[in-house]
């Protein structure tokens, strides 16, 4: 059965985390735990009952509760989507930035960090070069790296 915790909004993450350390720790059966970025302020597990689901939520930071109603998986069917393609980006392309404090800048990416979905860049218009680690989302291919060791 599925279950929904309010949590203190962005505490997701966190939530999840020290919720998934007292599942392994006490083995309670509780068989997942989802953080849909689209529920801001909620958690969904799926549990063995609502007793699992509480007991499992007690004495833990940010959780303010548990949705009395269980929720029926077909509902987070609209809420999940495929998984994005990897990324196509690779280690040597220039990439622009299109949002944060060097917004409009152009780096180069040194380190890709697939799992966080992080990209670590260094800027290439300045006059000591900085290494910058950035969200994926927040750029914009600008050249391959095929094209430039041409």
């Amino acid at each position: 059965m599925m279950f929904v915790y309010r949590v203190t909004a962005g505490q997701e993450k966190v939530v999840a985390d020290v919720l998934r350390h007292k599942v392994e720790k006490d083995h309670l059966p509780v068989y997942a735990i989802a953080m849909i970025e689209e529920l801001r302020g909620y958690l969904v597990i799926e549990a063995q009952d609502e007793v699992v689901a509480r007991q499992a939520a007690m004495r833990i930071p940010h959780i303010k509760g548990v949705l009395s109603k269980s929720m029926d998986p077909k509902e987070l069917d609209t809420l999940i989507e495929a998984a994005s393609p990897a990324l196509s980006i690779k280690k040597g392309d220039i990439v622009e930035l299109i949002s944060g404090p060097f917004k409009g800048e152009k780096a180069r990416v040194i380190k890709i960090d697939e799992n966080k979905d992080e990209l670590t860049v260094e800027l290439t218009e300045v006059a000591v070069p900085i290494p910058v680690t950035i969200k994926a989302n927040t750029i914009r291919t600008y050249q391959k790296a095929e094209d430039v060791s041409r």
